[in-house]
């Protein structure tokens, strides 16, 4: 069997959530029958892995480095095979804005938004600019930080008098922040693995919460619908999304993909894409794998697989 370093943990925001997955990736793993080394990532990284010399690494870190491309090029430069998307599939998708206008440009539904950073709030006088954008986007808007995962910093603005408050709290996680419509209606989420869109689960915060973080990680605040209840039609038009979403942002091997189905409408509209998914208890692509069959363990090893099968190139 292989020598597997697992990494997790960091310096991002979604430190724990990461140790929570690298923790259920390695138990699967040795389950499995594989020698694993985990690997709370750090300053030393590089000479950890030159010292372990892992067959392949199991990339178990969410959040900045993490999922922005960042460790993945470090793993090429050592020529480590690992799981998940490649660099350049990472940082787009990571990147809310960038992703937002591949999606646009690939015609994939995908709600309105604007996108500014830091310099044009305090030097260009974006500020000025804030009642021509409310009347482009209408409200409610949803004010995000363009690089963070797990809904950390995204606020709702019901109103012009919500949205500095939000910009102040979206400015504290990223330089840069998206202003987006709102689109009422419920959360669905479409995982992909080996070019297979799995069932689709539908988030249904108890008391009618948000899926916020908190709601997302915190088990009891989320009901989780899985298949999710839709028609046929709508089933398959989601997981088509997924997969073009898949597809247009360079992913590899597994993601997860996340959408908005109208309540009033029915319209179906992708927000993003998560090029490594979480693992925990609560996350959504075990729980997507398990109603196709996939137990978690034989999840963990056909991700292993397909990285070993794409090698430690680009």
């Amino acid at each position: 069997m292989s020598v597997v370093a697992v990494l997790k943990g960091g310096r991002s925001l979604e430190r724990q959530v990461s140790l929570q997955s690298g923790a259920r990736v390695e138990d699967a793993l040795e389950r499995l029958g594989h020698e694993v080394v985990g690997i709370d990532v750090g300053h030393d990284l590089v000479r950890r892995l030159r010292e372990v010399g892992p067959d392949v690494a199991f990339v178990a870190l969410h959040g900045r480095d993490g999922e922005d491309g960042t460790v993945q090029e470090l793993l090429e430069v050592v020529g480590i095979p690992y799981t998940g998307s490649g660099v350049s599939g990472c940082v787009r998708a990571s990147d809310k804005v960038l992703a937002k206008h591949e999606m646009r440009d690939a015609g994939i539904p995908t709600p309105d938004g604007l996108s500014f950073n830091e310099t044009a709030f305090k030097e260009l006088g974006a500020a000025d600019a804030l009642g021509a954008i409310e009347e482009r986007l209408g409200f409610p808007l949803v004010v995000k930080p363009a690089d963070q995962g797990s809904a950390l910093g995204i606020k709702f603005a019901a109103s012009a008098a919500d949205v500095p408050a939000a910009l102040v709290a979206a400015f504290s996680y990223s330089s840069k922040v998206l202003l987006e419509r709102y689109v009422h209606g419920h959360d669905l989420a479409v995982s992909i693995l080996d070019g297979v869109a799995l069932p689709v689960v539908e988030a249904v915060p108890v008391d009618g919460l948000r899926y916020d973080f908190a709601a997302r990680y915190t088990i009891g605040r989320t009901r989780f619908e899985c298949p999710a209840g839709l028609a046929d039609e709508t089933t398959i038009r989601a997981q088509e999304l997924a997969l073009a979403t898949h597809d247009v942002l360079g992913c590899r091997g597994f993601s997860r993909v996340d959408l908005m189905r109208d309540h009033q409408t029915g319209e179906l509209w992708v927000l993003e894409a998560n090029a490594i998914p979480g693992l925990t208890d609560t996350s959504l692509l075990p729980q997507a794998a398990d109603a196709a069959g996939i137990g978690f363990d034989e999840l963990v090893g056909r991700i292993l697989a397909l990285a070993a099968r794409a090698g430690p190139g680009p």
